[in-house]
């Protein structure tokens, strides 16, 4: 059960790095195009900063729901549920836990589903 803290918390922080520098590219792209006057909507030199800002917004939030579903998974583990499949009561083997920490159903009902 340690180990598999430990994992979470790790995944946890890594997730929390990528959340912090994301949103710190998005306010520099925000706050260099504050006071610019491009017209980067008719630009032919390539994407424009309102797509850029989207992209970055939208992984910002990847990055949310992922740490939100590491902490359910902190909640499952400190709860005693942690390798327990949601939806059918069986065990979620090591292996699909170590893929994928944040899991709520076995590989069965993963794949039915």
């Amino acid at each position: 059960m340690d180990d598999q803290r430990t994992r979470l918390e790790r995944e946890r922080q890594k997730t929390l790095g990528r959340l912090a520098s994301l949103t710190g590219d998005f306010d520099a792209m925000v706050a260099a195009s504050r006071d610019s006057n491009a017209d980067d909507e008719h630009d032919p030199e390539g994407s424009t900063i309102a797509f850029e800002r989207s992209q970055l917004g939208a992984l910002a939030e990847q990055a949310r729901h992922h740490l939100t579903e590491i902490d359910a998974a902190i909640a499952r583990l400190t709860a005693g549920t942690y390798t327990t499949c949601e939806l059918c009561g069986r065990p979620i083997s090591d292996e699909r836990l170590e893929a994928r920490p944040t899991a709520r159903t076995c590989t069965t009902c993963a794949s039915t589903n």
